[in-house]
């Protein structure tokens, strides 16, 4: 503790994660879990980037946007469960004011970033089966690398947004953060000032952001679908479908989750389902994706068939 100079008020330096539970026998099993989670979410979405990489039919601006997907997938889920799986295994996980500005902002730079590729890799999609014919100049390498810059310029703003929030509070104690990783609302809840602005900005960056790459998705897929039922063979509707089956499933489980956290009225759930919510998106969506991508999708799963080939049969 560190002293403000003003009466006896007391600056909190470090903050205590009260993590997902205090149960032995429960900590043990979710950190095997969750250990096996990350490895697999870790060995997934590299897998992924190495193949979109080595593999020339996968040079397409739905794998481009794919492998930053994963590259995103991978630094979302480790700003949050290495801290998680540390909480399992010490009495008192504690994490510094800077660590903790820190990880609130580098998951909330990554989240980011998943919902602008999500949306780009939607406008892909119906460019593709809208207008095809347009395609190359539409998705061309230029305007790829634009829809990139944009997601990660969009991801750095939102972050600084809720970093700076966090900044700007005034923590006299207790510091016990009761969640997993310092996330901001249970952080505005110990802080003892004014905390009108600090929750108000945040909120409105990352409503905006979740507002306008929703919009962009749900416009794409009603565009898709009315071109879809538009085609007069059953075959070639299908395979409009099925090449967004992969995305359309990526984009539920995101979105359907994260409305939760930040949609719903907060008195219409506990603490608790916030966390196991947050576990769902922070850590089990990030392993998902990858499977998602490989187990529906043709070109990947052929590619990926290739080149096990190639280590297998030099």
């Amino acid at each position: 503790m560190g002293s403000l100079g003003e009466g006896n008020h007391t600056a909190v330096t470090e903050f205590i994660l009260l993590g997902l539970t205090n149960d032995p026998t429960l900590q043990t099993v979710l950190f095997v879990i969750i250990l096996c989670i990350y490895l697999v979410t870790i060995c997934g979405n590299l897998s992924t980037i190495i193949l979109v990489r080595l593999s020339p039919q996968l040079h397409h601006p739905m794998y481009f946007f794919l492998s930053h997907l994963a590259f995103v997938d991978m630094g979302y889920s480790s700003s949050v469960t290495p801290s998680m799986l540390v909480n399992f295994l010490v009495e008192r996980n504690t994490i510094s004011y800077p660590g903790c500005a820190t990880q609130l902002g580098s998951a909330v730079f990554f989240g980011t970033v998943e919902c602008f590729l999500l949306a780009a890799m939607a406008y892909d999609r119906f460019v593709a089966i809208c207008n095809p014919l347009l395609y190359s100049t539409k998705m061309s390498t230029q305007v790829c690398v634009q829809l990139l810059l944009v997601s990660y310029i969009g991801g750095i703003f939102n972050a600084s947004s809720f970093t700076a929030s966090f900044l700007f509070l005034l923590f006299c104690g207790p510091n016990r953060v009761n969640h997993f990783f310092c996330d901001l609302a249970p952080l505005l809840e110990l802080s003892c000032s004014d905390i009108t602005v600090p929750a108000v900005v945040p909120s409105f960056t990352a409503g905006s952001i979740i507002a306008v790459t929703v919009v962009v998705i749900a416009t794409s897929y009603i565009y898709i679908l009315i071109t879809v039922l538009k085609m007069p063979s059953t075959e070639g509707r299908h395979k409009a479908f099925s090449t967004c089956t992969s995305h359309l499933t990526a984009v539920t489980l995101y979105y359907g989750t994260i409305t939760f956290i930040y949609v719903m009225p907060k008195s219409s759930y506990s603490t608790d389902q916030n966390k196991v919510v947050s576990v769902f998106y922070m850590v089990v969506v990030p392993m998902l994706n990858p499977l998602i991508y490989s187990l529906r999708n043709k070109e990947v799963k052929g590619a990926l068939k290739k080149q096990l080939g190639r280590i297998i049969f030099p």
